[in-house]
């Protein structure tokens, strides 16, 4: 999977969608931002969950839009692979399947 051109084909068809459900796109924007911010965990910390949930959830965009905005925040990839290793542990085959995919994304990404 090319992640690249994945995400931006992703956030290119959630353009129209953001004009056209103005209210619901500015709700979760802000719900997202107010989420990672800092706090009792750090941004990085945050999204290494988000990542966890993406891949336990099976989103792939979700993973790649986390995966770069872990990497923003500072995650390595040992700690984006012990992120997906907690899935594995968690998911079993899903885990490792999608988790494989958060390592392909973050070798892409980084």
């Amino acid at each position: 999977m090319d992640w690249k051109a994945a995400l931006k084909h992703t956030s290119s068809i959630l353009g129209p969608m953001r004009k056209e459900q103005a209210d619901v796109a500015k709700g979760f924007h802000d719900l997202h931002n107010a989420s990672l911010a800092e706090g009792a965990l750090g941004t990085k910390e945050k999204e290494l969950i988000a990542l966890a949930i993406a891949v336990s959830k099976q989103c792939a965009d979700c993973i790649g839009f986390h995966v770069k905005a872990a990497i923003r925040a500072g995650a390595t990839r040992e700690e984006v692979a012990e992120t997906v290793n907690v899935c594995v542990m968690m998911n079993g085959g899903p885990g490792y399947m999608y988790g494989a995919k958060a390592i392909e994304a973050y070798d892409q990404l980084a």
